[in-house]
């Protein structure tokens, strides 16, 4: 049995964030990696996969990008280099290749036990993301022979595709991208859109993540939303990292011959059946759009920099067609492979303690859980709209790290 005084499950931003931040306040730890540092971003993403924030917003407590890029958008192997750096940077000491099996409470805190071993300790961040598992809803077992069915997680690059047509299911980032990325490599694709949150990627000359920055949209706190638990639903703007700085919505797929139809609502003999509600979830879209970017455009306004940048603009609404189909026969329209970008989950399985609501999702304020001295990060709108960002790990775990630390006094006071 090892000890430390907390320890950490994952060694990705939020993990190697919360260790600082630890290490800065002289409490010991550990950091248990399944896998080596970065090990989703790794293991789990698709080949072309970038990120939706530009560079200069990769920024980790006492780290940052510094690169000759700044407005570029960090592939896969970049956003690996960049975590190795900070891990050496920061000198987390990190136990890599250790799986996490389960998390038991004890008399002074948790006992967790991994493949190489156990650790007991007082206190225990969870910082293991929200992207463990892809959800994929149960009609996908409905689907015909010969129809295969994949996750983002499982898909690496359009050469893995059986020959034919391909439906993406799910029209936020990770659906456009992948159905662009999929099309232009030759195959038909239809792209199923339920609720999503539309973005242009610049606007009045500048990247659309610096306004919602400067207006203060990414720093908002979970504290200041109306309703937190739709907030911590959102899904991620239809935005893509690419050279050019292009649009990703529909009126760009549609342009490239992508078929838009609506939210995938069941399958019945080989059938696949949308949803009509397609006009009202765009027209919801674009009026969130437009919502943003008036609060752009008042802060310019109030900040006197009108000025200084390009002038206000507006985006065509997004165009249908006027009857978008309701059906989809897999076998006869030639589709091959069914793509679900529905969203992923945390697993949490290995978790033996009580702190979970009936669906299995994390109950925390802000982070901070019932159960004492157990922390959990890099959830969405943990406690900032950035939270899942690279750059909302810092300021998360500065606030987690000041609550631990506290606890950790009392608790030293009382014995």
């Amino acid at each position: 049995m090892k000890y430390a005084t907390t320890v950490i499950i994952g060694a990705g931003q939020t993990g190697l964030a919360m260790s600082h931040q630890l290490s800065q306040r002289s409490i010991d730890h550990v950091l248990l990696e399944r896998g080596e540092v970065a090990n989703s971003w790794r293991k789990e993403r698709w080949d072309s996969l970038t990120l939706l924030t530009p560079n200069w917003q990769a920024r980790l407590p006492g780290y940052s990008y510094g690169g000759d890029n700044p407005d570029g958008y960090m592939d896969m192997p970049a956003v690996i280099d960049f975590l190795d750096g900070y891990a050496r940077h920061v000198e987390a000491p990190v136990e890599t290749n250790t799986t996490v099996e389960n998390v038991r409470p004890s008399e002074d805190g948790y006992v967790v036990s991994t493949n190489r071993g156990k650790w007991r300790c007082r206190t225990l961040v969870i910082a293991s993301g929200a992207c463990n598992i892809a959800n994929v809803p149960k009609l996908a077992a409905d689907l015909p022979d010969g129809v295969e069915s994949l996750t983002p997680m499982q898909y690496r690059n359009p050469d893995q595709l059986a020959d034919g047509g391909v439906l993406v299911v799910g029209a936020s980032a990770t659906g456009m991208q992948l159905a662009k990325e999929i099309r232009q490599s030759g195959h038909d694709v239809i792209l199923a859109a339920g609720e999503h949150v539309r973005a242009p990627r610049t606007y009045r000359g500048r990247d659309i993540k610096w306004w919602m920055d400067a207006c203060g949209v990414l720093g908002m706190t979970y504290d200041e939303v109306d309703d937190i638990k739709r907030a911590r639903r959102a899904p991620s703007l239809q935005l893509a990292g690419s050279p050019e700085r292009s649009n990703l919505d529909m009126n760009a797929l549609t342009q490239m011959g992508i078929d838009i139809v609506g939210r995938i609502a069941g399958m019945r003999d080989g059938k696949a059946l949308f949803s009509g509600s397609l006009g009202n979830v765009c027209a919801l879209a674009d009026l969130k759009m437009n919502r943003l970017l008036d609060t752009i455009d008042e802060w310019i306004t109030e900040n006197g920099l009108t000025g200084e940048v390009g002038p206000a603009e507006r985006f065509d609404d997004t165009k249908l067609p006027e009857k978008p189909r309701l059906e989809l026969d897999l076998k006869a329209s030639g589709v091959k492979t069914v793509l679900w970008a529905t969203g992923f989950r945390p697993d949490y399985s290995w978790l033996e303690v009580p702190v979970l609501d009936r669906k299995g999702r994390m109950i925390h304020d802000g982070g901070v859980t019932d159960a004492p001295g157990l922390y959990v990060m890099g959830l969405p709108f943990l406690r900032r709209r950035k939270s899942t960002l690279i750059d909302g790990a810092g300021d998360d775990a500065r606030d987690l790290a000041e609550h631990l630390g506290t606890f950790v006094g009392k608790r030293t006071m009382a014995a």
